[in-house]
């Protein structure tokens, strides 16, 4: 597997003021002095993640034999409501919690702060905190390295404390995929905020509302009649709309192909046509399609295509006399593996690294122990006729995302430690399992005994779980909250 990329160039200095880097958001405010929220300080030190013998996958304790659900801890049973959310924020940064952190945990998920994860009620989803810190610094390492600025995109995860890791604790310039995320976000005191969709138009008056509390909103639209309806809804204050323009560079989801001549046309009227109400700040492609490849090469060989099409793309607006001070691509298959090309681009945007899964291992974006994300199980049956282990999580609690392909349900998910074993059906409470030769061992694995599953897409499979437990070599440090809503 390739290493990153080494770059001799000199890195290009991010701004450190959101309005010295987007004067045009409001040019009056220039003039008066700015200050930004100091970085918080991220968790404790890291530690080594530990690994089963024989196998890559990180360590997941498992219950005793024939163990049932542990009760929380006496300790926290008087706790009060919200003391999930201002615990789990505190420990992420430092003992400063966000200005505006989420609504209050119910106090039957505070109570689980300090517990194993073998007394988890389940099915939980985990995250191996220095697992997913070690990956927050690596993509920030993999940017600094090439010169540019991690815009990471936080709809993996979907909460702050995942926003802080992810940021190194700013606060400052992210992506994401909702609007409830930008008002989630926001409300958490992030600002330097990409809506990273086509612009909803029958939604603008949320879209303004946040550029006009942010210093720096960012929207993305790819149709002149996008374009039309921000200009018909200026914004007050001697503010602009930031805009982006989406490019379609090989992904076929959304954006414009950059050699279509009307993307030049569509990019110069942002630019150009109300530039009292509109600026252009860049252009912004998603090579997703870095999806579909196996192994390292295939992806840098994407990651090349998309950059060039896109730096092709501005220097054809620059020639033109269009000004495009920004150009960004992403997926955290490109940003695992970067190329040197991607020193010449000012943003990254990947989102799955924080916690990887078992999708990145296959596609070479990472290796097993860089998996931070696990959906606990139980062994609730015994069905020694059909060969088969009965466990309490179902595709309620995990995607059926990579049961294509003729793979079925053991697609979806391996078993950690447990390279015999195959999920071979999922209902929505109900899983089942058997050994790869048919003989499986009920001694091993008696009613009650835990069982980590690894998700093969952990944003679709973390987007099922209303609380993340997060810990540290077994024992839950912190709850996360992620938003829910669009």
């Amino acid at each position: 597997m390739s290493q990153v990329c080494r770059i001799s160039a000199t890195p290009k200095p991010f701004p450190t003021s959101l309005l010295a880097s987007y004067p045009h958001a409001c040019p009056q405010a220039l003039s008066a002095p700015v200050s930004s929220p100091a970085p918080a300080t991220i968790g404790a030190p890291r530690l080594a993640a530990t690994s089963v013998p024989g196998q890559g996958w990180p360590r997941v304790p498992t219950a005793s034999r024939g163990a049932a659900p542990a009760q929380p801890r006496p300790e926290a049973a008087g706790a009060a409501p919200g003391a999930a959310t201002a615990v789990s924020l505190q420990v992420e940064s430092g003992g400063q919690p966000p200005r505006n952190p989420s609504k209050s945990a119910p106090r039957r998920v505070a109570m689980w702060l300090g517990a194993r994860l073998d007394t988890l009620p389940t099915p939980a989803l985990t995250i191996d905190r220095t697992t997913a810190r070690r990956n927050a610094e690596r993509m920030r390492e993999r940017c600094r390295t090439l010169g540019v600025h991690l815009r990471p995109h936080v709809k993996t995860h979907k909460t702050l404390e995942g926003g802080l890791l992810a940021t190194g604790g700013t606060r400052r310039g992210i992506a994401v995929s909702t609007l409830a995320e930008a008002r989630f976000f926001a409300d958490g005191g992030f600002d330097d905020i990409l809506l990273a969709y086509p612009l909803p138009t029958t939604r603008l008056e949320e879209c303004a509302g946040l550029a006009q509390r942010l210093e720096a909103f960012h929207v993305l639209l790819d149709r002149p009649e996008a374009l039309a309806s921000l200009r018909q809804r200026p914004l007050a204050h001697g503010k602009r709309w930031l805009v982006w323009l989406k490019l379609d560079c090989g992904n076929g989801r959304a954006g414009m192909r950059p050699t279509d001549p009307a993307a030049l046309e569509l990019a110069r009227a942002i630019a150009n046509d109300a530039p009292e109400e509109v600026t252009l700040v860049g252009v912004y492609a998603h090579c997703g399609n870095t999806y579909g490849c196996s192994g390292a090469d295939a992806i840098q060989a994407i990651a090349r295509t998309t950059t060039n099409a896109v730096l092709s793309f501005v220097a054809a607006l620059r020639q033109a006399g269009v000004p495009c001070p920004h150009a960004s691509i992403g997926s955290t298959p490109s940003c695992s593996h970067p190329i040197p090309e991607m020193s010449q681009l000012t943003e990254l945007h990947p989102g799955n690294y924080i916690f990887y899964d078992l999708q990145q291992t296959q596609l070479g974006s990472c290796q097993p122990q860089d998996v931070a994300i696990r959906v606990l199980t139980r062994v609730i049956g015994h069905y020694a006729h059909r060969g088969q282990l009965l466990v309490d999580c179902g595709w309620a609690a995990l995607s059926l995302h990579g049961a294509g392909a003729g793979q079925g349900p053991q697609g979806c998910a391996a078993i950690d430690g447990h390279p015999e074993l195959r999920l071979v059906g999922l209902t929505q409470e109900h899983g089942l399992l058997e050994h790869a030769d048919g003989q499986m061992d009920f001694g091993r694995f008696p009613v009650g005994s835990v069982l980590a599953l690894i998700p093969y897409h952990a944003c679709a499979t973390a987007a099922m779980h209303p609380v993340y437990y997060v810990h540290e070599e077994g024992q839950v440090v912190a709850l996360w909250h992620p938003v829910r809503g669009w």
